[in-house]
């Protein structure tokens, strides 16, 4: 067996803590999903949870080791995922793309959308790069077989439950903005909540110490 039971038994709790503690990621999908309903913050979900795979496997190959020993690299990546959010804040807040502010607009649109924004999101956090260098290495050890197998493994697990909680997540925000899509008025103050939910995500990111 590539990973024992043993190691199993530490390290699935440890990540489904992980998983279930509020992050950038939980908070866009919830953003996602209040603004262009259930679907689309699943899919917000399932674009996190491509951003992670990709970190994972450049992790594996030691990219994220470069990201963790040249601070430069690192502030290019932040500030460029900064500049992302405040860009879909804006968005939000002018009430531009979003389901609830043109209620005729296809939902597969909505969806891709938020999919491509996720995954977007999920790539220019490099903090997601250093986490998952920090914390999956723990867990592998090279007597048992391929490092880098093991790695992708931990990776998948540490991904699947953090897509299953985020889609849930998205999914409940979406019924609520639902509902708020036969009520214009609160269609368009919850276009601004996720405005200012998405500058609330920047600004933890602008401001998060690295270390």
């Amino acid at each position: 067996m590539l990973i024992s039971a043993q190691t199993l038994l530490v390290f699935v709790p440890a990540a489904l803590a992980l998983n279930l503690t509020p992050g950038n990621d939980m908070l866009f999908c919830l953003g996602q999903g209040m603004r262009s309903g259930p679907r689309a913050g699943i899919a917000a979900s399932l674009g996190i949870a491509t951003g992670v795979f990709l970190h994972s496997c450049a992790a594996a190959v030691g990219l994220a080791a470069l990201l963790a020993a040249y601070p430069a690299a690192f502030e290019v990546l932040r500030w460029a995922g900064v500049a992302y959010l405040v860009y879909l804040a804006v968005q939000a807040l002018r009430g531009s793309g979003g389901v609830l502010a043109a209620p005729t607009a296809p939902v597969r649109a909505s969806v891709s959308k938020a999919w491509r924004a996720a995954v977007l999101v999920s790539l220019l956090n490099p903090k997601v790069a250093v986490f998952v260098l920090a914390f999956l290495p723990q867990f592998v050890d090279p007597s048992r077989g391929s490092a880098f197998a093991q790695f992708m493994v931990l990776g998948l697990i540490l991904n699947i439950g953090g897509t299953v909680i985020n889609a849930l997540v998205g999914a409940f925000a979406g019924g609520i903005g639902r509902w708020l899509g036969r009520r214009p008025s609160f269609a368009r103050l919850a276009e601004k909540l996720t405005g200012l939910l998405l500058l609330g995500i920047a600004a933890r990111i602008a401001l998060e110490r690295r270390g």
